[in-house]
């Protein structure tokens, strides 16, 4: 019987816990908040000694209610966990594929067989994922499952494949369901090459040794506790959590070892090197002197778009590139599924690129699956996309310490403000996540600032002295009941301004979280990540530790900082790829996403939004893809062809090639906006002329104050004259127009190149000022709130055409179309909530609509939109909050499909351009934080 305090709080969650994971899936509307009445009830009803009885069998003496805001707290909790929905991804195959059996797997081998690995791995991850992510799990695999083949029917076969998750989204765990299924149909040799970094890797073998092997060394783990385990099934691992697979156990004990000795499944998780691979293709080769011809490989490759492309000629492939070709092409039954976040890189293999010594590249020809992320994925377009920008920090004080662009012995001797402020915030979450009794769990922050060893080493003692001396005056002086005790510490009193600027609105006041941090301060320590690094930074299964981590590249790719809440992040790069893959902070929140806090610049924030909205709309044209039977090469293109994505990608691999690079893109479909426009007064007076000049000399037939002005059917040399002499604010750094969302290159190419009439449209608004050209009162200005960002004004979350501007030239009956579509598509949202909605093609197509989409596909001709806005200026300054000012800005809605045929706007690239892509490469080159 426990004697000592007790946490009521998880006791009570826990038994409602318990009682709703036993109940009918999926649950039905409001039986969270009913089962959580229910034990509320019985808190009044029965005493603390019959409490215990009922709710905590009897494990603790008594048991007390907890609190109102605890109760709340509780019912947000349990919500965050069953009330997740999670929509399977979308498949694009081949047209070979196509007319394969797909259903091989589901339809006949899944029924027939005892599904050994896959039954309790998905029996491990029901123990802490809710219901409706594990069927979606099972679900993605099962897709996936079919596209490869049936290695005990098929006597020879390939399969390249690409699996498209967000970055920590759990793609560890998809593949984990995938190899389990895998071993289950025949695939005697799995091999996961899990990134180029040995923490990464060692976190992968840790994993699948809890969600496959089910053994560590001696000892059972995850799947390998369960009563129904068999040891004999236990899978053979020819790697371990610190061991990868190296020269002697190539050639020494391991060279008696087979793939024909046993029916056990062989399984390797190697780090992406060239070593290893070589000396994975010798023990094979020893064992098979031609191919393996009765053994079915299934080979992941993680974070497949980072060192596995070729960037080389066909002839002489890049080795990681050659090595994985050499080890696929050793079997004659093989499955590869590429696994990434960031696929730009791999559709850009070439598809045709194929060679007798090396086999085919790595172009994922058979198949791409788009994986969704569950509703509690703390994801980019929660955190880029909204537009109040609550998770953001804007750093503006590190220049004169940290440099956007060092060399690697710059000295650190002080910390800028803001990364002091983040370290301040992260220590007040560890004790805030201790009051919500999440003692339990790890706490992390990120600093990620260079990509040099030696300078992480100086900002790493920098950061722990701060904290130490933090540590010390809570120690020294949080205990003093009497305020001015306190405040006379500059470290408390700045811990305390810290939580009343960001913390204003908190559950906990600042003496409940100053007392709770006497308790957890000591607990919070410091680590680097890096080659020289001393302490390994582990995350202990048996006790919650708290890290503040310092480390570049070994952090910026499929690494997980459990728990992290705080990030602070400087670095930079103009590759897509490589942005995304360091955003660590991606992943699930769940019970303290409030906390959550990224410390960085305005331009690394515009540079994550342009990226998210691209990815999403590929995923977008994606999904269409997958409705119209087209296949991962014409994917592939549009990729390329995507006015917001990609071009990096192609730079890099074409840069090694060749000075004469052309960009194309495709511009029908979507809408460009003058988003961020030039803050220089002359240029702002030059764009409202211009715009007041092109509607004079359009001239006006009927004139209504309130509707907005229609030209229709113009020439295109009007627009062409517009477009020339308009003030853009285009700095060097943005050749195509791509962070501000105005390519005005090739939107210039598209009105010169192709034929056909444009409309143009005045929009009016409701400020108290009048538009007044020549006397004539046309309506009045639109009010729009604009930041000023140094030398430009960015308007609000970067639209200019707000609501449903481009449905201006549509029919009633062709917006009506478009509304009663958008009802269906809210009717059958809720439905799904319901769990009301089979997911036939139809009903996928209704909550895929997207009006604005619609209405561009409704357009008989590319649309120009005129503004003229009585501008609010919000600036980070005091003073500035609020300035009035009349700015000038324009949309452009390009058609779906018009005359031109979907011709793609062709432009080279210039030589600024060029310098500025191979000087980032050369920095990127030049990093030496990411070697191990």
């Amino acid at each position: 019987m426990i004697k000592h305090q007790v946490n009521n709080f998880e006791i009570i969650k826990t038994y409602i816990y318990d009682r709703l994971e036993k109940a009918i899936k999926p649950l039905e509307v409001g039986q969270i908040e009913k089962e959580l009445e229910e034990v509320k009830g019985y808190m009044t009803i029965f005493t603390p000694e019959q409490a215990a009885g009922i709710i905590a069998y009897n494990k603790i003496e008594s048991l007390i209610t907890v609190t109102e805001d605890e109760w709340s707290r509780m019912i947000k909790e349990l919500k965050m966990h069953f009330d997740v929905t999670h929509e399977r991804g979308t498949i694009v195959s081949s047209e070979e594929q196509q007319k394969r059996d797909l259903q091989w797997w589901t339809r006949d081998v899944k029924k027939e067989i005892e599904t050994y690995y896959w039954s309790r791995y998905k029996k491990f991850i029901s123990q802490t994922l809710p219901y409706e992510v594990v069927k979606t799990i099972d679900e993605d695999t099962d897709v996936v499952m079919n596209n490869l083949a049936n290695p005990q029917n098929e006597v020879q076969f390939s399969r390249y494949g690409m699996v498209v998750g967000h970055v920590q989204s759990g793609k560890t765990g998809n593949y984990s369901a995938l190899v389990s299924k895998a071993a289950d149909a025949g695939y005697k040799f799995i091999v996961i090459i899990a990134g180029g970094l040995n923490n990464l890797r060692n976190q992968t073998q840790e994993r699948l040794n809890e969600s496959f092997i089910g053994r560590e060394g001696i000892n059972f783990v995850g799947v390998g506790n369960f009563a129904n385990s068999d040891k004999k099934r236990t899978p053979v691992s020819l790697t371990t959590k610190v061991t990868d697979f190296n020269k002697s156990d190539a050639t020494g004990a391991k060279q008696g070892l087979d793939l024909d000795m046993g029916t056990r499944p062989i399984i390797l998780v190697i780090k992406k090197n060239t070593r290893t691979l070589t000396n994975v293709i010798e023990w094979l080769k020893s064992h098979y002197q031609e191919e393996v011809k009765d053994h079915a490989m299934l080979l992941i490759d993680d974070e497949s778009d980072y060192a596995s492309i070729n960037t080389k000629d066909e002839n002489n492939p890049t080795s990681i590139n050659k090595k994985i070709r050499e080890l696929i092409a050793l079997f004659r039954k093989s499955a590869y599924v590429a696994y990434t976040a960031t696929p730009y890189a791999n559709i850009f293999i070439d598809y045709k690129a194929e060679s007798k010594e090396f086999g085919k590249d790595l172009f994922p020809e058979d198949f791409i699956y788009a994986l969704e992320a569950p509703t509690s994925y703390f994801g980019a377009a929660k955190i880029f996309l909204d537009p109040t920008k609550k998770y953001l920090a804007t750093v503006k004080d590190h220049l004169d310490i940290i440099p956007a662009i060092h060399k690697r012995d710059l000295e650190i001797d002080e910390l800028p403000k803001s990364l002091e402020e983040a370290i301040r915030l992260f220590i007040l979450n560890v004790a805030i996540r201790h009051l919500r009794r999440q003692e339990d769990k790890h706490n992390s922050m990120m600093i990620h600032v260079t990509r040099f060893t030696r300078v992480h080493h100086r900002i790493y003692l920098k950061v722990s002295e701060y904290l130490e001396k933090i540590q010390q005056a809570i120690v020294v002086h949080g205990e003093f009941s009497h305020e001015s005790k306190r405040i006379n510490n500059p470290y408390i009193q700045s811990l305390q301004d810290t939580f009343i600027n960001i913390y204003s609105c908190l559950e906990f006041d600042w003496a409940t979280v100053l007392s709770k941090l006497n308790e957890v301060v000591e607990l919070i320590d410091t680590r680097e990540v890096h080659i020289d690094k001393k302490i390994e930074l582990e995350y202990p299964k048996d006790k919650a530790v708290n890290f503040i981590v310092v480390g570049g590249s070994s952090l910026a790719r499929g690494y997980t900082l459990e728990g992290l809440s705080v990030s602070y992040f400087l670095r930079t790069t103009v590759f897509y790829d490589t942005l995304m893959q360091m955003g660590r902070w991606f992943g699930y929140r769940q019970n303290y996403e409030d906390l959550c806090k990224m410390y960085m610049t305005n331009t690394t924030f515009n540079s994550f939004t342009t990226i998210i909205e691209a990815t999403l709309d590929l995923v977008d044209s994606l999904r269409k893809m997958a409705r119209l039977k087209l296949t991962p090469r014409d994917f592939g293109l549009a990729v390329q062809q995507h006015p917001d994505s990609g071009l990096q990608v192609t730079a890099r691999n074409k840069l090694k090639q060749t000075k004469d690079i052309y960009f194309e893109m495709k511009l029908d479909g979507h809408l460009k906006e003058t988003s961020w426009i030039p803050a220089n007064e002359s240029d702002t007076k030059d764009n409202i002329n211009l715009i007041e000049n092109l509607v004079r000399n359009l001239g006006i037939t009927t004139l209504n104050e309130k509707k907005p002005i229609i030209w229709e059917e113009k020439n295109r040399n009007i627009v062409i004259d517009f477009l020339n002499n308009f003030k853009f604010y285009s700095p060097e750094s943005d050749e195509f127009g791509m962070y501000s969302r105005m390519p005005v290159n090739f939107v210039k190419a598209y009105a010169k190149d192709i034929d056909i009439k444009w409309d143009i449209v005045l929009f009016k608004g409701q400020s108290e000022e009048p538009i007044m050209i020549d006397g004539v009162k046309y309506g009045q200005l639109q009010e729009r709130q604009l930041d000023i960002k140094d030398d430009r004004y960015e308007f609000r979350n970067r639209q200019v055409s707000s609501g449903n501007a481009e449905e201006v030239t549509l029919t009633k009956e062709e917006i009506n179309e478009l509304k009663e579509n958008q009802e269906k598509k809210k009717y059958a949202k809720e439905k799904r909530k319901q769990g009301l909605v089979e997911d036939d093609l139809i009903n996928k197509q209704i909550e895929e609509f997207s009006r604005r989409k619609a209405a561009r596909e409704k357009l008989k001709r590319p649309l120009l939109m005129l503004h003229l806005v009585d501008a609010t200026l919000i600036s980070d300054s005091e003073n500035s909050h609020g300035k009035k000012k009349v700015v000038g800005a324009f949309s452009i809605s390009f058609p779906t499909t018009i005359e031109s045929g979907n011709r793609n706007i062709k432009l080279k690239v210039n030589q600024v351009y060029l310098d500025n892509l191979e000087r980032s490469l050369a920095e990127q080159e030049d990093s030496d934080d990411d070697i191990e």
